[in-house]
């Protein structure tokens, strides 16, 4: 990915609770901010709020339609990072480190 943020800081985010819950409403597709309001029982701009990184970064696009805001991910961003080796290999790092610390 040639995009220019923070790997870390973006992992971060998108696994923070509230991102992520937030996340797994927009994969199915679009909602307007009505139903994200509704369903995750925060306040609109809390909701951009907590994903203000992601929209920085445009992994969440806001759009506007008939007045409403209408929310939705570029799946094929989001993939992409979440498939990305580098991601996990601090995971594997930290296994390694464990076992040999509990052998």
């Amino acid at each position: 990915m040639s995009e220019s943020f923070d790997r870390q800081k973006m992992m971060e985010t998108l696994v923070d609770p509230e991102v992520s819950s937030i996340l797994a409403e927009l994969e199915s597709g679009e909602k307007d901010t009505a139903y994200l309001t509704d369903k995750i029982q925060l306040s609109s701009n809390e909701i951009k709020d907590r994903l203000s990184y992601v929209i920085e970064h445009h992994f969440v696009i806001i759009d506007q339609n008939n007045g409403n805001e209408i929310f939705k991910v570029d799946l094929n961003k989001l993939n992409k990072i979440m498939e990305s080796e580098d991601n996990f290999k601090n995971v594997v790092d930290g296994l390694t480190e464990l076992d040999q610390f509990l052998n």
